[in-house]
């Protein structure tokens, strides 16, 4: 069978591949500090150096290029940047920093592991009829994909500012989340639910600029879909809406209302899916924007 996901990831589809509003909280996850880290190479980062985390950071003064595991690193005209690590990172990264003058500065990253709940299921999975659902789902992974290239290229300091949550209450479902069926591995959770009720205001987190509003038919799986990029390859998504008040384009503010709470596409409940993707990898929105106050 082939390989569809979320939002274009790859991992297979299992019955419920959509958002399960749980009738507990999700237990809580431990998280690292997200406190700043000093380099004798003469790095500056902030933010927490974990799988699923994202960091903040100055280059050394003079630097021109910049490289994570080999791949190019933007640099803003202030010598700052942002970096991230997926769920699955592996427990080592290294920064190298390339001057006008020819040299560099190398930092080794050491990359904490996540804590993630795993539930073993002894049933097998259920896969929908594959020509019945990628008759559609082309079209939208297509469209999803194009966003993604956009948030490549979007300018926008969004990612500079301290993350808010888009809405507040139970959360649900915890990012990276996954179940088991007979021992083969369902996807994991890519995001973070809040259980609220259908028509609660969704703001943005960020400053960004909206890449993707689907407003028509509610995609198949992510239903009502929002992308909002925040510069640096940064975007969040926000799945599942009822209303979305915004279009491809418009620039918005973070604490902006830009659309509502809902459960269309595949849900079980009215909740706010929220997704965090830095340059095609998932990461944590937990440890973006800090425990919710209030949730």
């Amino acid at each position: 069978m082939r390989r569809v996901d979320w939002l274009g990831g790859p991992a297979l589809l299992v019955a419920l591949a959509g958002c399960v509003a749980p009738t507990q909280s999700a237990p809580p996850t431990p998280q690292p500090a997200a406190l700043p880290v000093s380099s004798a190479a003469g790095f500056s980062l902030r933010g927490t150096m974990s799988q699923g985390g994202m960091l903040i950071g100055t280059a050394p003064a003079g630097t021109t290029t910049l490289t994570l595991d080999g791949a190019s690193i933007p640099l803003a005209p202030d010598g700052r940047f942002l970096i991230a690590f997926g769920r699955d990172h592996g427990p080592a990264a290294t920064l190298i920093a390339t001057r006008a003058d020819g040299t560099s500065v190398t930092d080794p990253l050491t990359i904490a592991p996540g804590t993630y709940r795993i539930e073993a299921l002894p049933i097998p999975k259920y896969r929908q009829p594959e020509a019945e659902f990628l008759k559609i789902r082309q079209g939208e992974l297509a469209q999803i994909k194009a966003a993604r290239e956009q948030a490549a290229v979007i300018r926008s300091d969004g990612w500079r500012q301290s993350f808010v949550w888009p809405a507040r209450g139970r959360v649900s479902g915890a990012f990276g989340a996954q179940r088991v069926y007979n021992g083969e591995k369902g996807s994991y959770h890519s995001g973070e639910d809040i259980a609220v009720p259908t028509g609660t205001p969704v703001r943005a987190p960020a400053d960004g600029v909206v890449i993707l509003a689907a407003t028509g038919d509610p995609f198949t799986l992510e239903g009502h879909l929002l992308m909002v990029a925040h510069g640096m390859g940064l975007d969040s998504a926000f799945l599942h809406l009822s209303h979305i008040d915004v279009k491809v384009g418009d620039v918005v503010k973070q604490g902006q209302v830009i659309g509502e709470s809902g459960m269309t596409g595949r849900a079980t409940g009215p909740h706010l899916h929220w997704a965090l993707t830095w340059r095609g990898e998932r990461i944590d929105p937990k440890l973006v924007a800090g425990p919710m106050a209030g949730g």
